[in-house]
């Protein structure tokens, strides 16, 4: 529990009476909370759905303590007259726009902060998941935060736009929060520009996946697994471009294969063995199935799946022989394809790893402890996994360079972009 200051008010923001289930949903007219509740609501198969409410907790928990560390300076003066302290205090009204893939996650990473900072927010949540953050402004309202502090704007595809624009250009607004494309991102900081406000980006990304010879080839797998299939494959700091070394690239492939085989499983998302749920809707598996064609088309080779299933469902599918000209190494997917390339050198891998405008995570595996510093700190990303391939915690940072975005989310970091400095000179003091 923490508290946060809002004007002459103080509030709580309490987890420990909510249940990660709890967290997410609230059912109507006082019903029991369903496993199907969760997984409708999050979209993904039920694992995963609980594993996002937990995640989803975990921010409101960390900023609730975060509150509390919010030190400002007292700074020596060069004059014996005057003293000088460095106040910090809220930036105050603030929009956060939300995408659909981690529909209460990338909510509380960003409330979270906020609140703890003394914001109040205005949030628009994805047009595809709106109501996991209805039941987070129920679930505020019972926690005993004021109304009018915890505010959600659904609306329609049509009206997004226009929401959007608002949300970026009214004065009363002081800063804007994203997580989403790079496109959209950029449209959004073009109109927050006109009243320079402050702006976070959490925007796209398209991860490299480097496998050395030195490699524990069995953690190296388990890391692609990981990294890869989780959500699908629609999570922005998902593995991408998988790189692989050629003295390792065999023996990689074959055990990736058999781990392929042995750990996914497409189906119902109340089903406990499904791991695979749809994609979010036909666009996102149209693309998926045009970057497979495209690959083969260019001389990949198709070792497992590649079909379009049912609705939005795609199979899990794994190419090789993969040359960087091809669609799935130019753009991010979103989605259950794992293309290899095979690399001969260091220098080579890092260059094919680095030729992206975008620059979110990145992820290494070898045994060479002056190779791992040296790759980790060539990678042109914000985020580094070294023989690990889930990387997403609220007590670290998230978010990226080039055009992965702007500023920085969770950890100690995450709640300074929701404050300002204020330097207060205090002169004229008698010696």
């Amino acid at each position: 529990m923490g508290w946060v200051s809002l004007g002459h008010k103080h509030f709580s923001l309490m987890t420990s009476h909510c249940t990660a289930v709890q967290f997410g949903i609230i059912p109507p007219a006082g019903r029991a909370v369903s496993l199907s509740d969760v997984v409708s609501l999050q979209g993904k198969p039920l694992k995963e759905s609980l594993g996002e409410i937990t995640y989803s907790a975990s921010f409101v928990e960390w900023f609730s303590e975060e509150a509390r560390r919010v030190y400002g300076d007292i700074v020596p003066s060069p004059a014996k007259d005057r003293k000088i302290f460095l106040l910090k205090q809220p930036v105050g009204v603030a929009s956060i726009i939300t995408p659909w893939n981690f529909p209460s996650a990338m909510i509380t990473r960003k409330v979270g902060a906020a609140l703890a900072a003394g914001c109040t927010v205005v949030i628009k949540p994805a047009e595809d998941t709106p109501l996991s953050a209805l039941a987070l402004a129920e679930l505020a309202e019972q926690a005993g935060i004021p109304a009018g502090v915890f505010n959600v704007v659904p609306c329609s595809r049509e009206k997004t736009p226009s929401v959007g624009e608002v949300l970026c250009t009214d004065p009363l607004v002081a800063k804007i929060s994203f997580t989403g494309s790079t496109a959209t991102g950029k449209i959004l900081l073009k109109m927050a520009a006109d009243t320079v406000k402050k702006a976070s980006m959490e925007l796209g990304g398209h991860a490299p996946f480097i496998v050395f010879d030195s490699a524990d080839v069995d953690a190296a797998v388990s890391g692609a697994m990981a990294s890869k299939f989780r959500n699908s494959g629609q999570t922005c700091v998902c593995s991408n471009r998988f790189l692989v070394q050629s003295g390792i690239h065999d023996r990689f492939m074959e055990k990736l294969s058999q781990a392929m085989d042995a750990e996914l499983r497409v189906g119902h998302g109340l089903d406990p063995e499904t791991t695979q749920g749809p994609l979010i809707n036909s666009r996102a598996a149209e693309k998926v199935a045009q970057q497979i064609s495209d690959a083969v088309s260019r001389g990949a080779t198709l070792l497992k799946g590649g079909k379009r299933l049912d609705g939005s469902f795609m199979e899990p599918t794994l190419l090789t022989d993969v040359t960087t000209d091809m669609l799935c190494m130019k753009e991010e997917t979103f989605g259950p394809l794992l293309p290899v390339v095979r690399f001969n050198t260091e220098e080579e891998a890092l260059a094919i790893a680095n030729a992206s405008h975008v620059g979110l995570a990145g992820y290494c595996y070898s045994q060479d402890v002056s190779q791992i510093w040296r790759v980790a700190e060539a990678l042109e990303v914000g985020i580094v996994g070294v023989n690990e391939g889930l990387l997403s915690t609220a007590e670290a940072t998230f978010g990226g360079v080039k055009q992965s975005g702007l500023g920085r989310e969770g950890s100690k970091y995450g709640i300074e972009e929701y404050l300002e400095v204020k330097y207060m000179c205090f002169g004229n003091l008698k010696p």
